[in-house]
C-alpha cells in the first residue's frame, strides 16, 4: 500500500492494507509500505507515524517499509527522485512526454476560455505537446523553469482492465496530458507509483476507486515504458452511515461524540479491540456474510481477491460493536484483564494486579468496547461511593422502608464470617422470602449501597471481590445516608 503522510490514517486505508496483508500471506508474498510524499505542500507532520502505529496496533505490520527496510528500498518516494528523473528522461527521449513551460498565469487564462466556450472537460491545450524536441531541450538546458507532462494518445480508446470491474474503456480525445514531474524537481503520484510498482516487482495494486479518474492515464504510463501491468483493483468506496455520500468532516466528528470513529488511531482509546476492529473493516468490500465473526488467521485462510466487490459500501458503526463484543467474549480472561487494567489507570484509580482478573468473569459478557469497564466495574477500585441518595430508595417504599432494609442487610452480612457468594446468598434469600418484599427492591437497595450504582455485575460475587470490611463500610455510609432523607 502506498498512503500518502498528508493526513490522519482513515478506515479506508486501513481496508487496503488488510486487503494486501492478506493476499501476501495467502500467497508467501510480501506486503509493501511505501510513502508517497513526494506533494511536500500537503505533508503533515506525523502522518507517517501514525500511519506505522496504525497497522501496528491492527497486527498487519508490513514486511518492508521505510522503518523495516527491505530489497527494494528505500521507500520514501522522496529518497527516489534521482530514479524518477532518470524515468521522465527516458519518456521524453522516447517521445512520450515533454517539458511544459506554460505559467500558471496562462494555465489559468486557457481554463477560463475553455470553460466560456463550455467544452466537454477542461483540460490542457497542449501548446508545448507541439514544441519541436530541439527547441525544448534548449530551453531546459537555459534553466527555463517547467514541469513535464505525459504525451497520451489522442485517437481511439485506452482499455484499462480493473479486477473487480473489467475493462474499462475511455476514448482517448477526452484524456489529458497529466503532468507527471514537477517544477520543484519531485514526481507526482502518476509517474512514481508506476515506476515503483515496476522496481519493486509489484504484483498487485488493491487502491481506492478515487484513482479510477486516472487509471487510464497509470496504464499508458506502464505500456510507454514496456513493462507488464500489475493486478489492478480498485475497492468500493465508504459512505456514511446513512448510505449518502462519502463521510465528511462533519460527520467524522459527530462519530466521535458518539463514541465513534473513522480514524484508526482513535478506535484503540475508544475501547475497540483491533480483532473487532479488522473483522468489521474485512467485510466492507468483501462478499462474505457481514456476520461472520472471524480471526485474522481466518480472514488469511478465507480470503480471495476475487470475492471483492466494487459496490459501494456503507459505514455501521452498530456492527463495529457487535463485531468488537463478539471478539471481547472470544478473549481468555487473562488477556481481557490486561486490556481494560490501562482503562482504570487512566481514570486515575488505584488498581492491584489481581483485581482486573478477579473482576473480568463478572463483566465480560456485558462489554461491548473495553472502556465500558469503567461504568460497569469501576467502584471495585474505590475506597468508597457515593451513591445518589434517591437511587437508595426502593421502588415503591419511602426513605425509612428503605434504610430498615439496609440495616437489615447490615446485620446479616456482619454476622457471616466472610462475603463469599456461597456464604451470602442463602441467608440473604430467606430474608426476601420472610420480608414480603420483592428480591428487587431489597438487593437494589443492596446494590446502590454497595456499588454506588444502580446496574452493576453479579452483586453476590461483586461483593465477595470488594471484600467484607469495605462492603460493610458502604452499607453503613448508604444506611447513614438514607436516615437523614
Amino acid at each position: 500500500m502506498a498512503p500518502s503522510p498528508t493526513g490522519r490514517f482513515h478506515l479506508g486505508s486501513a481496508r487496503t492494507a488488510l486487503f494486501d496483508y492478506l493476499l501476501a500471506r495467502q500467497t508467501g508474498g510480501q506486503f509493501i509500505l511505501r510513502l508517497e510524499d513526494t506533494d511536500q505542500k500537503r505533508f503533515v507532520p506525523g502522518s507517517e507515524e501514525e500511519i506505522v502505529r496504525s497497522l501496528d496496533w491492527l497486527g498487519i505490520t508490513p514486511d518492508e517499509s521505510p522503518l523495516r527496510g527491505g530489497k527494494f528500498g528505500p521507500y520514501r518516494q522522496t529518497e527516489r527522485r534521482e530514479l524518477y528523473h532518470q524515468r521522465a528522461n527516458e519518456l521524453v527521449q522516447k517521445g512520450c512526454a515533454y517539458p511544459c513551460f506554460c505559467s500558471p498565469e496562462r494555465l489559468e487564462r486557457s481554463r477560463k476560455e475553455q470553460e466560456a466556450r463550455k467544452v466537454d472537460r477542461v483540460r490542457y491545450d497542449g501548446l508545448c505537446r507541439a514544441l519541436d524536441p530541439d527547441e525544448a531541450a534548449r530551453r531546459v538546458a537555459s534553466g527555463e523553469k517547467y514541469v513535464i507532462r505525459f504525451k497520451m494518445p489522442q485517437e481511439g480508446a485506452t482499455v484499462a482492465h480493473d479486477h473487480l470491474r473489467g475493462d474499462i474503456v475511455t476514448e482517448n480525445k477526452y484524456l489529458d496530458d497529466w503532468i507527471i514531474m514537477k517544477s520543484d524537481g519531485l514526481p507526482t503520484y502518476h509517474l512514481a507509483a508506476m515506476v515503483d510498482d515496476h522496481e519493486m516487482e509489484i504484483t498487485h495494486v488493491l487502491r481506492g476507486s478515487e484513482w479510477l479518474a486516472t487509471f487510464p492515464l497509470h496504464v499508458n504510463i506502464v505500456r510507454a515504458f514496456g513493462w507488464g501491468e500489475p493486478v489492478w483493483a480498485h475497492l468500493s468506496v465508504f459512505l456514511k452511515p446513512s448510505g449518502k455520500g462519502k463521510m465528511s468532516k462533519r460527520e467524522s466528528a459527530q462519530a466521535l461524540k458518539d463514541g465513534h470513529s473513522i480514524f484508526v488511531d482513535d478506535l484503540k482509546d475508544l475501547g475497540y479491540t483491533p480483532e473487532g476492529a479488522l473483522n468489521w473493516i474485512a467485510l466492507m468490500g468483501w462478499g462474505v456474510a457481514e456476520d461472520d465473526v472471524m480471526s485474522l488467521d481466518q480472514m488469511i485462510e478465507r480470503f480471495n481477491v476475487d470475492t471483492l466487490t466494487p459496490s459501494p459500501a456503507a459505514i455501521n458503526f452498530q456492527r463495529l460493536d457487535y463485531f468488537n463484543g463478539a471478539h471481547i467474549r472470544l478473549l481468555s480472561n487473562a488477556d481481557l484483564a490486561a486490556r481494560i487494567k490501562p482503562f482504570f489507570v487512566a481514570a486515575g484509580l488505584s488498581v492491584e494486579d489481581d483485581m482486573p482478573l478477579k473482576i473480568v468473569p463478572l463483566i465480560r459478557e456485558r462489554l461491548v468496547t473495553l472502556d465500558d469497564c469503567l461504568a460497569f466495574a469501576g467502584f471495585f477500585f474505590k475506597e468508597d461511593v457515593l451513591p445518589n441518595p434517591t437511587d437508595l430508595i426502593a421502588k415503591g417504599l419511602e426513605a425509612k422502608q428503605s434504610a430498615e432494609i439496609a440495616g437489615k442487610c447490615m446485620e446479616i452480612l456482619s454476622a457471616l464470617p466472610d462475603l463469599s457468594h456461597q456464604n451470602v446468598e442463602a441467608p440473604m434469600r430467606a430474608y426476601v422470602e420472610s420480608s414480603g418484599l420483592s428480591a428487587n427492591q431489597i438487593f437494589g437497595v443492596l446494590r446502590v449501597a454497595v456499588t454506588g450504582q444502580k446496574v452493576s455485575p453479579p452483586l453476590f460475587e461483586s461483593m465477595e471481590i470488594i471484600g467484607r470490611e469495605k462492603s460493610l463500610r458502604r452499607l453503613r455510609n448508604a444506611i447513614e445516608i438514607l436516615e437523614h432523607l
